[in-house]
């Protein structure tokens, strides 16, 4: 298919497993836990999700193909959330190594008109870890009722903004998830408000006001898009980040993570990475039950039923446990994690960076790196310590105070930050 590195031939010759199978688990699940899994058709079975080949040679943020979607909270009935109008579109990219890719995403607007001052805003977002089948993509669990991040995306257009959702890289579309690359994830958010502007009927246009928001993977993914939108994307009238949760350094995220209950996001990391470069060529470090949990974890929606119980076979398992040799002792392998490390480059728009103290997944240190690094070159940034918050409570206590701050970003009030 397209987009599959040919040096990983055994990955590409998997075969996907049957997600409708596990379509009554999840719907039963629903009631006491958000799941990614649902029964309509999933991305590998709608030709919406391939991308023309070849790529049209277009502008990076250039719509491919949209069409009608529903945005819904109920995974049942499938109503559609009340005054929001939904679209579905294919966009082009660029990936980590500067090659165009096929990205598709969610583009949400208010139907009421703005009466805000100034012109509607958009907020383009970085969404949290989901897995890497296909069945996660957030245009497939946001049009399903069963995406865990329905109601934060619902606070933003509930405060009349519009809202663009990026799959990243390969959630949905061919080839494999580039999980926590942040180069690729900065851009596909910032590629994504700019299809959002571009996508007709929507109201927006090349003066809308955008800002960024996201948590864990998706604060990541706000870092980058920060750091690179002065460069990478300095048309868009962006005004201000907000990033949560933020894993800035993977070194340090996956050396807290060895051995401990979710040492699964680390092993997760070392498939993104693998996908964005292959010359990582992760299967030559494997034994044979890493080769076993790659091969299990192809498809893997960690919130979904199966997912979850996959997440618990690894927990307090180390990488060494499914490796000869460790990769991340491995140079390249180190090179290319810092490549991807954030701090190097000052963000020109203020930042709202929140972090809980007492993180138990994403370490609270290094988030404070950042906030650091950011500071010494000059950044305006507004540094929040949720003192009583895990990784959890950060993403549901955080989310009001960062929707303050983009408001008052486009609202134009000034903040002078807390360095």
């Amino acid at each position: 298919m397209p987009f599959r590195s040919p040096t990983h031939a055994t990955r590409a010759a998997r075969t996907r497993r049957p997600i409708r199978r596990r379509c009554a688990a999840a719907v039963a699940a629903v009631s006491v836990a958000a799941v990614t899994v649902a029964c309509g058709p999933t991305p590998d079975e709608d030709a919406f999700y391939t991308p023309p080949n070849p790529l049209p040679t277009v502008a990076n943020g250039s719509v491919l193909r949209s069409r009608a979607a529903v945005f819904t909270l109920d995974p049942i009935g499938k109503a559609p959330v009340a005054g929001v109008r939904s679209s579905q579109v294919m966009y082009r990219s660029t990936d980590a190594s500067n090659r165009p890719i096929a990205l598709v995403g969610t583009v949400l607007v208010p139907t009421a008109p703005w009466t805000g001052p100034g012109q509607r805003p958009l907020v383009s977002i970085g969404v949290g870890t989901r897995g890497v089948g296909d069945a996660c993509a957030p245009s497939y669990t946001l049009s399903e009722g069963t995406d865990y991040e329905a109601a934060t995306v619902k606070s933003l257009t509930d405060r009349g903004w519009a809202v663009a959702v990026t799959d990243y890289q390969g959630l949905g579309t061919p080839g494999g998830h580039t999980y926590m690359v942040g180069r690729a994830q900065g851009r596909a958010v910032l590629d994504m408000a700019r299809a959002a502007i571009r996508l007709p009927g929507t109201g927006l246009d090349a003066n809308t006001p955008v800002g960024i928001s996201g948590y864990s993977q998706g604060g990541a993914a706000a870092g980058w898009a920060a750091e690179l939108a002065p460069t990478y994307a300095p048309e868009l009238k962006l005004k201000g980040v907000a990033a949560g949760g933020v894993p800035s350094d993977l070194l340090a995220v996956a050396n807290s993570l060895d051995g401990g209950p979710f040492v699964a996001f680390a092993l997760l990391a070392a498939l993104g990475y693998d996908t964005a470069y292959p010359e990582l060529d992760l299967e030559s470090y494997l034994n044979p039950r890493g080769e076993g949990l790659v091969a299990e974890a192809d498809d893997l929606c960690l919130v979904s039923v199966d997912g979850f119980s996959q997440f618990l076979g690894t927990a307090f398992s180390r990488l060494s446990d499914y490796t000869t040799t460790n990769p991340l002792q491995n140079g390249t392998w180190q090179a290319r994690l810092n490549t991807n490390k954030l701090g190097a480059t000052r963000p020109t728009v203020p930042v709202f960076q929140y972090h809980g103290f007492i993180d138990d997944i994403i370490p609270f240190a290094q988030a404070q790196t950042l906030r650091n690094n950011w500071c010494a070159r000059g950044a305006n940034v507004t540094w929040s310590v949720q003192a009583l918050s895990n990784h959890v409570g950060g993403l549901i206590f955080g989310q009001a105070s960062a929707n303050d701050f983009l408001a008052a970003r486009f609202a134009g009030t000034p903040v002078t930050g807390n360095c």
